[in-house]
């Protein structure tokens, strides 16, 4: 004997289903905006020019809290060969400085741009000094530290390393002993970038 269900109950399974469907849609739809979020944080570049991440929509995103006088200063250098190589790729560096850590990056914006063009080359963007952790941390580093974060926590020292895809989307993070020329960065950034 052959048993049916009740179309009741077939009903009933049919509106939980599309409520579940509709359910995940959500969620895609509030990650995506998250997402889209990070790009619309306002920020303001080394000359006090208000901008965010949006002017490098479309483009791979390397974001590196930058620091003057500590120990990792010469990755300067690492990550200027490396923006040289990728950029014309979709490869956009941005420095970000602090002074956060036993207080290495003192100078003024002026100081700073001198600084990174005269002993190092940095033609890659540079942004406004800020705070990348504890109480008065600015709202890019908190969103990108935060428990909403892919990948949270505070950031270690200077020149910790996120990786922004093409979409705004944090896919990686380095921690600052990772340098711009390791091959575990070089390989994410490249497959970030896609097919040349």
């Amino acid at each position: 004997m052959i048993d049916f269900l009740d179309p009741v109950d077939i009903l009933v399974s049919m509106r939980i289903l599309i409520l579940l469907l509709a359910a995940l849609s959500t969620v895609q739809i509030v990650r995506a905006d998250a997402d889209s979020t990070l790009q619309d944080i306002p920020l303001k570049d080394i000359n006090g020019t208000d901008t965010s991440l949006k002017s490098y929509s479309g483009k791979v995103v390397l974001l590196v809290n930058v620091a003057s006088k500590c120990g990792n200063t010469p990755q300067y250098a690492g990550l200027e060969a490396l923006y040289e190589k990728y950029k014309d790729k979709g490869l956009v560096i941005v420095g970000v400085p602090s002074n956060d850590f036993a207080g290495q990056e003192p100078g003024t914006a002026e100081e700073i741009k001198a600084f990174c063009t005269q002993n190092y080359g940095v033609t890659f963007p540079l942004m406004a000094k800020v705070h990348v952790k504890g109480a008065q941390k600015c709202p890019l580093y908190a969103a990108l530290t935060g428990s909403q974060s892919p990948f949270p926590g505070e950031v270690e020292w200077n020149f910790g390393k996120f990786l922004i895809d093409r979409n705004g989307k944090v896919i990686r993070r380095f921690n600052p002993k990772v340098k711009p020329e390791a091959t575990d960065l070089v390989q994410a950034v490249e497959s970030a970038l896609g097919p040349s």
